[in-house]
């Protein structure tokens, strides 16, 4: 299964296998922002969460100028991979999350190399990111897609440039 993955736009058809995924495989707070809710999956989380996914079936022209995409792997939906409009024109902030049990396989790099496929055709020519400087498999995946990193108070920052080639599939 490394590194074989496709991304879906996120809708009603995969909401539920992506909130299986994260309530099996990741902490709350790993996958959506904090919610005023009891601790770990509760019903009103895994509600805030349905909530803050089906946001972003807009897309990035919709209101939370977002396209979520649920990433599948051996044609089972195994994380989220994301990128939202910024102010600058042509540049979106990208995020991701994988369940523990697909980590660590080269999943996480083979998204985000689709994620920037996905921008360059919907027009964007730079794609950020954010991370702390000790989450080393964000950064792994950051470097494998030819990230240029730099850190900048506490939080390690990432720009890939689409202008250039691509990484390969």
């Amino acid at each position: 299964m490394t590194g074989a993955v496709r991304l879906e736009p996120v809708d009603e058809g995969n909401l539920e296998p992506l909130l299986s995924v994260a309530a099996a495989e990741a902490e709350p707070e790993d996958v959506m922002p904090p919610v005023e809710a009891p601790a770990g999956w509760s019903l009103a989380r895994r509600d805030a969460f349905r909530d803050f996914y089906r946001a972003s079936f807009g897309g990035l022209e919709g209101p939370t100028r977002t396209r979520m995409y649920a990433i599948i792997a051996g044609g089972e939906v195994v994380g989220m991979v994301r990128m939202t409009r910024c102010a600058e024109p042509g540049t979106v902030e990208t995020g991701m999350w994988l369940g523990r049990s697909a980590r660590g396989q080269g999943l996480g790099a083979a998204a985000l190399r689709e994620l920037l496929h996905a921008a360059a055709a919907a027009g964007m020519h730079t794609v950020v990111a954010e991370t702390t400087p000790d989450n080393r498999g964000a950064i792994s995946v950051l470097e494998k897609c030819g990230a240029e990193l730099r850190e900048d108070g506490g939080k390690l920052r990432a720009k890939m440039c689409l202008d250039s080639a691509l990484p390969a599939r």
